[in-house]
């Protein structure tokens, strides 16, 4: 049976289910080993030089299997806008800018207005490092304004770099592991041991604490209880992740709560949640990173997210998963949502398991001569990719 209360439910499993028809046919890639040239993040912003030869954005629109809905809003198609970045030695980066009508600050036409002044910016800078690129977009695309679009421009530009030092991009963010493990958005009717219960902001605080009640007099008790309440209900946050931790043994997550660097600081500091959920497209990849380090040093777990994206900006994330290797909770199975995948190559998919290859940067990319958006003929024609 469907319970449907307001919130989605996201069910974890560590058993291989029956795999599912591949996304992408790829070459297995071999196991994790040491490479002798090892290049880190890090110091790739300030050795990497970067000199954008050509850079431009278009629509990425897909239709979903069914609407997708929360307590916050509803979905019928994916409307976000993917960006293509090319370096003067002819490698190519692809980035997504996922847009989430009520969560993301942007519409799509908004995206598509800023990718575009960002790409023009982009073609007419010098060659700098890459580490001031990385400043320079984000005075251009600032806070959580902007912070879907900057994430796609720095996933672009990072996926462009690390062909060009010939790195997936696991690799060059740890090289941890080459696979993850999802959760997936599924009916209760299936049975399934242990699931993440995500309100969406749904209740007020007292509602939240009394659908633990009921769900531990049920017998089924989530391992994870996301934004129970309003973003900007900081008290009834704090109040929820208290009684749901010294009642029911529950964790609770802030998504919608945490959409800065103070943010994460306010919660660590008033100990108002157990775990952040890490979302690029709340922060952008740079941002995400900081945040990444100040939570892991406070002791509060870490949780991967994503709005309703394709495999671009899925891979990526999954690349950043998988190679840094401090996510406890893993929640990217959107690209499961979507009735068509106009993303080629890219990462493997076996059920929950996506496991990525050694091919450079993320992998995955779009070709407008095998998928043909609904806008097409609106935008100016592109050579072949």
């Amino acid at each position: 049976m469907m319970i449907s209360l307001g919130f989605s439910l996201a069910f974890h499993t560590n058993r291989t289910s029956k795999p599912l028809k591949p996304i992408c046919q790829m070459a297995s890639s071999s196991a994790v080993t040491t490479d002798t040239t090892c290049f880190s993040f890090k110091s790739l912003t300030q050795t990497f030089t970067v000199n954008v030869q050509k850079a431009e954005n278009r629509p990425l629109n897909v239709p979903l299997i069914a609407p997708f809905t929360i307590a916050s809003s509803r979905l019928d198609k994916v409307e976000n806008v993917a960006i293509r970045i090319e370096l003067n030695n002819g490698c190519v980066g692809w980035g997504e800018a996922p847009v989430l009508p009520h969560v993301t600050a942007e519409d799509q036409q908004t995206a598509i207005v800023k990718a575009g002044e960002a790409c023009e910016v982009l073609k007419k800078s010098p060659p700098m490092a890459l580490g001031s690129v990385f400043e320079a977009v984000a005075s251009l695309l600032p806070g959580h304004q902007f912070a879907s679009v900057r994430a796609a421009v720095e996933m672009a530009l990072i996926d462009a770099v690390s062909k060009s030092v010939s790195m997936p991009l696991w690799r060059l963010f740890g090289g941890v592991s080459n696979t993850i493990t999802t959760d997936i958005t599924i009916p209760i009717s299936t049975l399934i041991v242990q699931f993440i219960l995500d309100a969406n902001e749904g209740y007020k605080p007292k509602e939240a604490i009394e659908v633990l009640e009921k769900l531990f007099e049920m017998g089924v008790t989530p391992v994870l209880f996301e934004q129970p309440v309003h973003r900007d209900d900081w008290e009834g946050l704090g109040h929820v992740s208290h009684i749901a931790k010294e009642k029911y043994g529950v964790s609770v997550a802030a998504d919608e709560s945490c959409r800065s660097l103070d943010d994460v600081k306010k919660i660590i500091k008033r100990n108002l949640a157990d775990v952040i959920n890490i979302k690029l497209a709340k922060f952008g990849v740079i941002g995400a990173l900081e945040i990444i380090e100040v939570a892991r040093a406070s002791g509060l777990d870490l949780m991967i997210g994503g709005m309703v994206e394709t495999r671009l900006a899925m891979g990526f994330a999954g690349h950043l998963a998988a190679g840094l290797g401090c996510f406890k909770f893993i929640d990217l199975d959107t690209p499961l949502l979507l009735s068509e995948d106009p993303v080629l190559e890219g990462y493997e998919v076996s059920g929950a398991v996506y496991k990525f290859t050694n091919a450079r940067g993320h992998g995955g990319f779009l070709h407008l001569g095998q998928y043909c958006m609904k806008l097409l003929d609106q935008l100016v024609a592109v050579p072949e990719l």
